[in-house]
């Protein structure tokens, strides 16, 4: 059974829906604007992507109650945009809702923190009632009404590209006929602290597959696709964006925040990927890199690259140089994007690349480019090694 792209919607520092982005990635426009010190950390200044909207602008945008946590707020503006542009009756089907978070409803948590530590009379214990991961999907769900099943990944960084993958296994198996899936985050000061403990941000904006590269830039955001079968395509005369063609889950298990040198992990996903669509590693024309900037990240995945296309390199790029790196939902958001690509044929650029890492000779696209586009693979590589890779394949 094959596994369709019937609409999408993202929302990042780019934009707030498919278009937007779209535009900026193509113009060149990044959203690493912000900085650490817009957030209550006990860190310095590093450059974030935060989206330019305060936790009320967003629930109007969206419709809701301003209560719900920033990474709820996000996750519902994209998944709204993504059920809109299917144009199908979610209610007619059996519809669910799969998504990858890591922060859940943490900001509300550490706001009702700092107010009650400053004065335990202040704040509400109600701010953390929608602290949990699983929550945020179940307010998400209900608001678009795909609550058949509902549930929630967090595989840290390959949360959203594994919700996917999971999502066209339910479909496959016959347990949903449609399911939106991706994920969201927001940016928060634990998470802020945790990585600049782990010594991988970058004080400067990050530059992916370049030699000088010294660490990421975090950024929030949410992306999600709504994924249908065949007979629902059929029945609906949908538009049909992509065939999600592969997927694969393989774990590096090297290290508990790092991948192995020769890339066992991302080689091994990548290569399960396009074997599960019955392709060679010939036919794909662009990758949407995981490319996170820090020196293991892009190495590791950089020879796993070497391996899988010993012949001719596809075309190669890291979008976190233009959204950062937005966690649990850069799956999503980078799905998104690779769909994209293949819509409108084009490779999207890597900002700030001029130096090849030595040993891996690789030059990822510093231009938009036309190419002839007919399977795009993206990948997300996780703490713990857990790695995944979507193949996307044009219809």
């Amino acid at each position: 059974m094959k596994v369709f792209v019937a609409g999408m919607g993202v929302f990042t520092a780019l934009g707030d829906n498919c278009a937007g982005n779209l535009s900026s990635l193509l113009g060149k426009r990044h959203g690493i604007l912000a900085s650490s010190r817009d957030i209550d950390t006990l860190m310095g200044d590093f450059p974030i992507a935060k989206i330019a909207y305060t936790n009320n602008e967003l629930a109007a945008k969206a419709g809701i109650s301003p209560s719900w946590p920033r990474t709820a707020l996000l996750g519902v503006i994209a998944a709204q945009e993504a059920v809109a542009s299917s144009g199908l009756d979610f209610t007619k089907y059996r519809s669910g809702f799969i998504s990858g978070t890591t922060v859940g409803g943490m900001d509300s948590t550490e706001n009702f923190f700092y107010s009650y530590s400053k004065n335990k009379s202040a704040g509400h214990i109600s701010r953390i009632i929608n602290h949990e991961c699983g929550k945020i999907s179940h307010l998400i769900a209900e608001n678009i009404q795909a609550t058949n099943f509902v549930t929630t990944l967090n595989t840290a960084c390959s949360s959203a590209a594994n919700a996917i993958a999971f999502a066209a296994r339910m479909i496959k198996s016959g347990r949903l006929d449609i399911a939106v899936a991706g994920g969201t985050d927001a940016i928060t000061a634990f998470t802020l602290n945790g990585f600049n403990t782990l010594l991988l941000l970058d004080d400067e904006l990050n530059r992916p597959f370049d030699a000088r590269r010294k660490g990421l830039n975090l950024g929030e955001g949410a992306g999600y696709l709504v994924l249908v079968s065949e007979e629902i395509a059929r029945q609906n005369n949908c538009q049909i964006l992509a065939e999600l063609s592969g997927y694969a889950n393989a774990s590096d298990s090297f290290h508990q925040t790092a991948l192995s040198d020769e890339g066992n992990g991302p080689y091994l996903a990548m290569e399960c990927a396009i074997k599960m669509a019955g392709l060679s590693a010939s036919v794909v024309g662009y990758i949407n890199l995981h490319g996170t900037a820090t020196p293991n990240n892009d190495l590791s995945e950089g020879n796993a690259i070497l391996r899988l296309f010993p012949v001719k390199i596809p075309a190669i790029s890291s979008t976190k140089s233009f959204t950062g790196h937005t966690l649990g939902a850069s799956g999503g958001v980078e799905a998104v994007y690779s769909v994209l690509a293949l819509i409108n044929q084009t490779t999207l650029p890597n900002l700030r690349f001029e130096i090849p890492m030595p040993g891996t000779e690789l030059f990822p696209e510093t231009e938009a480019r036309k190419i002839d586009l007919q399977n795009v693979l993206s990948n997300s590589f996780g703490f713990g090694g857990n790695c995944c890779s979507l193949l996307f394949s044009k219809v």
